[in-house]
């Protein structure tokens, strides 16, 4: 299963978010600037379990790279697809995570599921000469904390099935969790971290850190930064395609939807491009909010309601400004 992309829209800019990516990919450029130094360069800084577990080893490093290497490491990344899988996967699900929790928290908190899965690596491989390098336990963190805060959002998924690609909308708790159950699968594989060499339980102890913490992150007082930071990456509009699902109560001809707008366009006024699935005639049309619009307003689009013999009715679209 290959996310796509969620149907929630966070209501800020994913500085943060987007800042540890930028981060990640200045890393991994100077990374694949090493040549033959590369492999001294991810002992180095990659997270090698026989480091703290063999006195002898051990010894060789101070205090300090030794503390350095538990954050090194999720930085570090094996080549481009291993890089490109771990942002993409945090582009999908660190914005409304990071949305919840506010920019320092969310950083805080993305810190510490990859410190925390770090430790979950060692555990499950002490004494291993094997480094170990990617974001990926930081990011299951992120995975874990939306699993908690919005098990109810949608994730549209690619299925590939016999070189057939399918698009599927699941739910976000039952993706996650299909995830997590496969994390365990492989990480009870015979050999070395399990199938196919790769750091399992530093994702399991990510994943179940960040279930755990989420809401204590999430309800932490805001800070002035925070405050500070929301007002200046408030997002300036909504997505300008909205597909929306109109209902109907009774035998009443007209249908109701609602469309999400910023206060910013509120003010000012903007145009919003409506799908209504299931409208034969007219799938897609243009609606016009007027600068000034308030919270509630409705909208009338004569004539494109239900039908019944030669009665038809309209569509009202409430809007609904976010904030």
């Amino acid at each position: 299963m290959i996310p796509i992309r969620d149907q929630l829209q966070s209501k800020s800019y994913p500085a943060v978010t987007y800042g540890i990516i930028g981060l990640n990919v200045l890393v991994f450029l100077y990374e694949s600037m090493q040549g033959e130094n590369l492999e001294r360069f991810i002992y180095a800084y990659g997270l090698v379990p026989a480091r703290y577990a063999v006195p002898e080893i051990a010894a060789r490093f101070t205090f300090g790279e030794q503390a350095f290497a538990l954050l090194s490491f999720m930085f570090l990344h094996g080549g481009v697809l291993h890089l490109l899988g771990n942002m993409w996967s945090l582009y999908i699900f660190g914005d409304n995570v990071e949305d919840r929790m506010g920019a320092t928290r969310f950083l805080a908190f993305y810190l510490l599921c990859g410190w925390i899965s770090g430790f979950a690596h060692l555990w499950s491989n002490w004494g291993s000469a094997v480094p170990t390098i990617g974001a990926s336990g930081a990011i299951a963190g992120v995975m874990g904390a939306y699993f908690i805060l919005f098990p109810r959002a949608r994730i549209l998924t690619l299925i590939p099935i016999l070189f057939i690609p399918y698009f599927i909308e699941i739910p976000a708790v039952v993706f996650l969790g299909i995830w997590l159950l496969f994390q365990f699968f492989y990480a009870s594989l015979p050999g070395p971290e399990g199938g196919g060499g790769i750091a399992w339980w530093a994702h399991i102890g990510g994943f179940l850190f960040g279930m755990i913490a989420a809401k204590l992150f999430s309800r932490l007082p805001e800070s002035r930064i925070d405050e500070k930071l929301g007002e200046a990456f408030a997002r300036r509009s909504t997505p300008r395609l909205q597909r929306i699902a109109p209902s109907a109560g009774g035998d009443d001809l007209d249908l109701h939807g609602v469309v999400m707008i910023t206060a910013r366009e509120a003010r000012k006024g903007t145009r919003k491009m409506i799908n209504v699935p299931g409208d034969a005639a007219r799938r897609t049309f243009m609606v016009t909010v007027p600068p000034d619009t308030q919270d509630g307003t409705k909208i009338r689009l004569a004539g494109l309601g239900r039908k019944d013999g030669g009665r038809i009715g309209d569509i009202y679209l409430t809007i609904t400004v976010e904030g």
